[in-house]
């Protein structure tokens, strides 16, 4: 393995960290930096792009905001509602519109095509598309007048899907907020974001988007949505010098477009199906390990079935939050472990593939973030296509060899996510050798076993005394060894 020479003695932990994630980029496979010719394409692209199609609407006017974390600058969507009568409600998501952009087979599709997603490493970002584009021409910026993609969908009272369109329209982001204080307003603990409140009616309108939001998960959850709640550790920097883990959660802001991206997946997937197109569908297949959920259930009381069982997970999940919120997460974690990853799969017309077991919907695209997500990217293609009334713009062949390299690809990022995460992690543990700590063991196979610790929430693999350990169990661990270039952090339990 080349060495990075790393010497974490003088405190420029994000430097240390940038150039592992470049390192770890390389050894995935991935590609860190942009070619030369995509920066001579990149110097002829100077405006946003424009309709195309004769039947584009204008859409500025509405009440149009983004919702992401606060240092977002690539964004991908917009929302916003509308009040119908008889208590039914119209919903649209504006989506960017990459493509009238970034054409098929450029050298910038090149490099998308080949990372197929934006890398967030801890200490840098590696985006897949330009940011002269994702954070600029292809992002649905702050009044910036764009052309998008738009999903509308109108729900009933109870939250059921009513009717549906999609269509291309101009429109602008009126006001650029972020989950935390708008989430804080949403549940009381904070003030109206000032943004909100420089737009006449956004305040109402995102309350509408809230009450729509939880009618849409409460119906999900009826039909076995999986109410997950994980532990997800951001490192925080003072200058180069990294000071600590810091963990963050889900929120009722994050709920909003959660819920609002879901549907308008299921819309898309049908879309394409109605229009005789294929499409690209992310997929979790039933859980491969069943039979521990089970057991965790049991242990905590629970009687679940012998075969998989969304909605008998789903109401074994809500009694256990309610039970032990502080401790749902690590259940969570646990759950989503024994779960497996998804992959993407090709539906052909008149096919079918396996639903999303965690989301409970047969019909699941990715299309909502095209300038972060290449499926997504693909989709958009696909879809404006199927708007126009145009020929499938990829063939079936192709579109099946492309969703294993998006699932593959995908995989590798997350790999260098969790690397980098985990070197971060290494240099905060690195003078605490021999401590003991709480964890939970959210690994457990032929390959090793891993656990999280719950203070702070990082991960490592247990080197002495795992035997008989599985997935879920809580136990108490003692620091061994850590390799910051690695991001190894070992444990034993003896």
């Amino acid at each position: 393995m080349e060495t990075l020479m790393t010497d974490t003695t003088n405190r420029e932990h994000r430097s240390i960290l940038k150039r592992i994630a470049h390192w770890a980029m390389l050894k995935r496979g991935l590609v860190p930096d942009f070619a030369h010719q995509v920066q001579v394409e990149l110097d002829g692209i100077n405006e946003p792009g424009i309709q195309t199609g004769e039947s584009a609407r204008d859409l500025l006017n509405l009440l149009w905001c983004s919702i992401d974390n606060d240092d977002s600058r690539d964004l991908d969507q917009l929302t916003v509602a509308e009040a119908l009568p008889d208590g039914a409600t119209k919903v649209m998501v504006a989506i960017a519109d990459v493509d009238a952009v970034v054409k098929k087979r450029t050298a910038i599709d090149d490099h998308a095509r080949q990372n197929t997603t934006s890398v967030y490493t801890v200490a840098e970002t590696f985006p897949m598309l330009p940011e002269k584009l994702s954070t600029n021409l292809t992002s649905l910026n702050y009044e910036s007048d764009r052309v998008a993609i738009v999903i509308e969908m109108v729900f009933t009272q109870d939250g059921s899907l009513g009717s549906s369109d999609i269509y291309q329209a101009m429109v602008r982001n009126h006001a650029k907020l972020a989950y935390n204080s708008v989430a804080a307003w949403l549940e009381g603990s904070g003030a109206m974001p000032q943004k909100i409140g420089t737009v006449s009616g956004l305040d109402e309108n995102l309350r509408l988007q809230d009450c729509v939001a939880r009618k849409l998960k409460s119906l999900r959850h009826q039909h076995g949505t999986l109410d997950l709640e994980t532990i997800e550790a951001r490192p925080v920097f003072d200058g180069e010098e990294l000071k600590d883990m810091a963990a963050e959660t889900r929120n009722r802001a994050k709920d909003i477009i959660e819920d609002f991206m879901i549907a308008a997946n299921g819309v898309t997937a049908r879309y394409l199906a109605m229009k005789k197109f294929a499409s690209l569908q992310r997929v979790v297949r039933i859980p491969k390990r069943w039979d521990r959920i089970v057991e965790l259930a049991a242990g905590r009381g629970a009687m679940l079935p012998k075969e998989p069982d969304a909605q008998a997970l789903e109401q074994f999940l809500v009694t256990a939050q309610a039970a032990d919120p502080l401790r749902f997460p690590d259940l969570s974690l646990s759950v989503i472990k024994l779960l497996g990853s998804g992959e993407y799969l090709v539906e052909f017309p008149g096919g079918s593939v396996a639903g999303h077991f965690g989301l409970a919907v047969n019909d699941y695209s990715h299309s909502t973030a095209p300038n972060r997500r290449y499926p997504d990217l693909i989709t958009q293609r696909l879809l404006k296509a199927a708007i126009a009334g145009h020929s499938q713009p990829y063939g079936n062949d192709e579109l099946a060899g492309l969703a294993q390299h998006c699932t593959e690809a995908e995989d590798a990022a997350k790999k260098v996510e969790r690397q980098v995460i985990k070197s971060a992690a290494a240099i905060l543990l690195e003078k605490r050798i021999g401590e003991q700590f709480d964890a939970i063991v959210t690994g457990a196979s032929e390959k090793g076993t891993w656990v999280r610790l719950l203070n702070p929430p990082v991960e490592g693999r247990v080197k002495r005394g795992y035997k008989g350990l599985d997935v879920g169990e809580r136990i108490r661990v003692k620091l061994i060894h850590t390799d910051v270039e690695r991001g190894f952090i070992d444990f034993s339990r003896d």
